[in-house]
């Protein structure tokens, strides 16, 4: 008896892969005859290049970059087993996490060092990128990034500027390198539909949690729509009304203009990346989970995905926190979903157990759906 482990990462807790592997633990413990396949997934948000390394077999690479605020830190990515694709998330170059929280200004960040993760992983040769664009510190439209490849950004004054937020307002001309298309196709993982700027751009909807106030918003955004303009004016195209264009405060559209890059939605690109339907193969149970399950997960994007994939197969997820009620349960799609909380505790207690509380309980779990002739 076959059941598939398709869980996300438990934040702050355990990645994707772990997660997997300890409710396949607790499954198989529930019966002799119950065979389980791992199959961690994401959302194209925190840890995705993470997983789908893992799914292509292929290995992590180290390299050093330059962080938000342009100091030197140390990012990775991964490399397909074949060797032609590269999995970056822009988070680990120039990711908010990255900075402490009085350091958070999005006008004075950069997507600097997402450029030269790109650049290394070209020079090793890969033919397809798959940049996951989630958890930005930054504003900048991907003039930073852009920087790094080789673009450089003028003032009126044919001054050079830096590719940061507050400078977008005094950008005049660009100048492309001499090679400026890449030598490999790039796919954006992108599950926002914002335009670049206006009252869902953004800055508006996005810079206030990267430390804007409400002037450097107005700033931002201004900044934003100036520069669309300019980025009209040399491509010859308007990026930003595109769905997206807004993602990752307005890398979005500058993954397009300056990557020729293919916006995509997360968790179905996941899916095809990592053949999810031909694990569906004899599969007659699937596992999935969260952290936290609520009425927000309705709205989600990993459940929804797996269930809307799985079909006629039941799908049961595990959670840390269950918000959600039966009738959110029921919509969701989902046969049933369990906290895996077996008493109170604080969250520093609940982190340290998560393991061993989702490997109980998928036991338990598994255990009860189980026909008794079987288990």
């Amino acid at each position: 008896m076959k059941i598939l482990i398709a869980a996300d990462s438990f934040k702050d807790a355990l990645p994707a892969v772990e997660v997997c592997q300890a409710m396949a633990r607790g499954a198989a413990q529930a019966g002799a005859h119950i065979e389980t396949n791992c199959f961690p997934l994401g959302d194209g948000g925190e840890g995705t290049s993470t997983i789908l390394t893992f799914h292509s077999q292929g290995q992590w690479v180290a390299c050093s970059v330059h962080d938000p605020l342009l100091r030197p830190v140390e990012a990775g990515y991964g490399i397909s087993g074949d060797g032609q694709t590269a999995f970056i998330e822009m988070a680990q170059a120039a990711g908010l996490q990255l900075l402490q929280p009085e350091e958070r200004n999005p006008l004075k960040t950069s997507t600097f060092g997402v450029g030269e993760m790109i650049r290394d992983a070209l020079r090793r040769g890969v033919t397809h990128i798959v940049l996951c664009i989630g958890g930005s510190a930054t504003n900048d439209a991907g003039t930073g990034m852009a920087e790094a490849l080789g673009y450089t950004f003028f003032d009126a004054e044919h001054q050079p500027l830096q590719g940061i937020g507050s400078h977008l307002d005094k950008i005049h001309y660009l100048t492309a390198p001499p090679r400026a298309a890449l030598p490999a196709r790039v796919t954006v993982l992108c599950d926002v539909d914002n335009p670049l700027y206006g009252t869902q751009g953004a800055a508006q909807v996005y810079a206030r949690q990267k430390g804007a106030d409400e002037a450097a918003v107005a700033e931002l955004d201004a900044g934003l729509q100036h520069f669309a303009y300019v980025l009209q004016a040399h491509f010859g195209q308007d990026f930003a009304t595109v769905p997206g264009a807004g993602a990752a405060g307005g890398l979005g559209a500058g993954a397009m203009a300056f990557l020729n890059a293919r916006l995509q939605p997360g968790i179905e690109t996941v899916m095809e990346l990592t053949n999810f339907r031909a694990a569906l193969r004899n599969v007659v149970l699937i596992l999935t989970g969260e952290g936290k399950i609520d009425r927000q997960t309705l709205h989600g994007k990993l459940i929804s995905g797996v269930v809307k994939h799985a079909g006629n197969i039941p799908v049961i997820a595990l959670c840390g926190t269950l918000q959600a009620t039966p009738v959110d349960i029921k919509q969701l799609g989902l046969q049933a979903a369990f906290s895996i909380l077996n008493r109170p505790m604080l969250l520093p207690e609940a982190l340290s157990e998560t393991a061993t509380l989702l490997e109980q309980t998928a036991q338990q779990v598994v255990q009860t759906w189980l026909p008794a002739s079987i288990s």
